[in-house]
């Protein structure tokens, strides 16, 4: 593997895409750039449109994608938020490689998010809220397989992402919203018993309410800098 200098990080959301270049230690290099989702957004259309929204970035040699859903050796195997149909089974990371001219390495956008937050000490867990809801777990730094606690009934039936990702944030409001995040946050302890939760995703800053202890809000840019730490690892999933 050639040497990594810097990094083109590639955060694709539900709402929103976002680029920017980072160093070896996960520091941005480049401002940020973003863009909406296309409406529809088959693998061809996104392809097209990350690689016109990063194309105004200084120079990167390797690329890092955090993408919505499963992913296994660069191919998605589900897209809730963009289309499983047109996406399962897509190898994003070759293609996104063969159009940037970079090497890329992918993997699920809430454990790249953690990847650039999370301490290495005990079980962290890493929860993003924006258009769907997004986990990584970590065990004492060490990625764990990655869960679709998101499409898991939670309330009434509803999957963690029909009861707290932005299409109800927007129908209830902030404040009702906000106390579903924060007794999620009391199940998921419950259910995990992990050491420190980091709160993430565009989302996480329209939480009302005092959080709970062990509980940190972290940058939206973390999906981006943890690119860095994605290519320092021999094995990922």
């Amino acid at each position: 593997m050639t040497r990594v200098r810097h990094i083109l990080g590639i955060d694709i959301g539900g709402t929103g895409l976002k680029a920017a270049v980072i160093d070896t230690k996960g520091k941005l290099v480049s401002k940020r750039v973003r863009t909406p989702t296309p409406r529809h957004c088959p693998p061809k259309i996104m392809v097209k449109t990350l690689a016109k929204l990063v194309a105004p970035l200084p120079a990167y040699d390797h690329i890092a994608i955090g993408f919505p859903g499963v992913v296994r050796d660069g191919h998605v195997l589900t897209a809730p938020n963009l289309g499983t149909k047109d996406w399962a089974g897509f190898a994003l990371a070759r293609a996104l490689s063969k159009a940037l001219k970079a090497p890329a390495r992918m993997i699920n956008d809430a454990d790249m998010q953690g990847l650039a937050v999370v301490r290495g000490r005990g079980i962290e867990l890493v929860v993003t809220l924006g258009t769907g809801i997004g986990t990584a777990l970590f065990d004492h730094g060490k990625l764990a397989p990655h869960m679709e606690l998101a499409h898991h009934p939670l309330h009434s039936n509803k999957t963690y992402d029909e009861y707290l990702g932005d299409h109800e944030l927007k129908k209830i409001g902030r404040n009702k919203w906000s106390k579903r995040v924060l007794k999620t946050i009391g199940i998921l302890h419950t259910l995990l018993n992990y050491d420190h939760l980091y709160l993430g995703g565009g989302n996480a800053k329209k939480l009302t309410g005092k959080l709970p202890a062990r509980t940190t809000r972290v940058s939206n840019t973390a999906g981006v800098e943890g690119g860095a730490a994605l290519w320092r690892m021999r094995t990922f999933y």
